[in-house]
């Protein structure tokens, strides 16, 4: 399994944007499919987004789509969630994930879908 690290987060004001990064530590992602979680306080973790790095089209959460864009620079071995117009609701400690059990499966994706998962990052959202 692939280790993942996430960076980017922080307090940032509503309407306002943040970049999270994903990268896979000292080496290639092992699983073309990369998601991005997260958990708000008292909440159960929830799909935000996903993509394949090998291409195709980016799946996102209704609640985010159109707000957020997931990316991918395979020369870094790195997957961004660039998010816009961020929302009080958006505070959550962010995750993202890979390493897909099920190559079948498809968006939107459950927590037990994926056995890798990096530490976290918490982006909160000032109204």
């Amino acid at each position: 399994q692939v280790q993942l690290v996430e960076s980017g987060g922080g307090l940032v004001q509503a309407g306002g944007s943040l970049r999270l990064s994903c990268a896979a530590s000292g080496r290639t992602f092992s699983s073309p499919v990369i998601a991005w979680f997260r958990r708000a306080p008292g909440s159960e973790r929830e799909f935000v987004a996903a993509i394949d790095v090998n291409g195709g089209i980016p799946d996102y959460a209704t609640a985010v789509k159109g707000r957020f864009t997931v990316s991918t620079d395979n020369d870094k071995n790195t997957v961004y969630l660039q998010m816009n117009s961020l929302k009080p609701e958006d505070t959550a400690v962010y995750y993202c994930a890979t390493d897909l059990l099920d190559i079948t499966l498809r968006a939107p994706y459950n927590n037990a879908d994926f056995a890798s998962w990096g530490q976290g990052t918490q982006v909160t959202v000032s109204s």
